[in-house]
């Protein structure tokens, strides 16, 4: 992610107070900025912005850079950021929350693998029921880097040569039924 400076006129305060109202995001305004949640992610070494600059973007308003990040999409739901927060806000809520308007509106990291598998795994279980792995894998590289496929052929050969891998897409029965769920519970987490 490219670095700028960037201007208190160019957030969006009410998106922030907004934010603040979804679940799980209600405590984020008492984040101390101590760094506890940063320093206890096993992946902050691999995000382009730590969580504790997330949540301090956030409550500042800066929602394009906080939903063009990679660093929502690299969180591993480990909750240790959350177990360590001196503060108790779920970090890891609030990272959910932003994966979910990111998707809503379009605005992650383009051809990055995460969040098209997560779209894709979405939408296998609300058409079919159930998770087909080769197929959404499969629809994730061709979405993502179709050249992946190549280095992913050996060892999918060998897992459906010794019956580890299905190719079939299986259906649960009623998938219709599936469609009276509501939209909020269908978004990604």
């Amino acid at each position: 992610m490219e670095r700028q400076i960037r201007y208190q006129r160019e957030a969006d305060l009410e998106w922030a107070h907004r934010f603040t109202e979804h679940p799980g995001c209600e405590r984020l305004l008492s984040c101390i900025q101590c760094g506890t949640c940063s320093g206890t992610c096993p992946l902050s070494i691999y995000m382009d912005l730590t969580p504790r600059r997330v949540l301090a973007m956030v409550r500042e308003g800066f929602r394009e850079d906080v939903l063009r990040s990679k660093t929502i999409w690299l969180c591993a739901s480990c909750y240790s950021c959350s177990v360590e927060c001196p503060q108790k806000i779920s970090i890891t809520d609030v990272m959910y929350q932003l994966k979910r308007e990111a998707i809503r509106n379009n605005v992650y990291p383009k051809r990055f693998p995460i969040p098209v598998l997560a779209q894709e795994f979405c939408e296998m279980v609300r058409r079919r029921g159930r998770n087909s792995e080769f197929w959404v894998v499969f629809r994730m590289a061709l979405r993502s880097n179709p050249l992946i496929l190549l280095s992913m052929a050996r060892t999918g050969w060998d897992l459906w040569r010794t019956g580890r891998l299905s190719l079939r897409m299986e259906r649960i029965q009623r998938t219709n039924e599936l469609q009276h769920i509501p939209a909020a519970s269908r978004e990604v987490d």
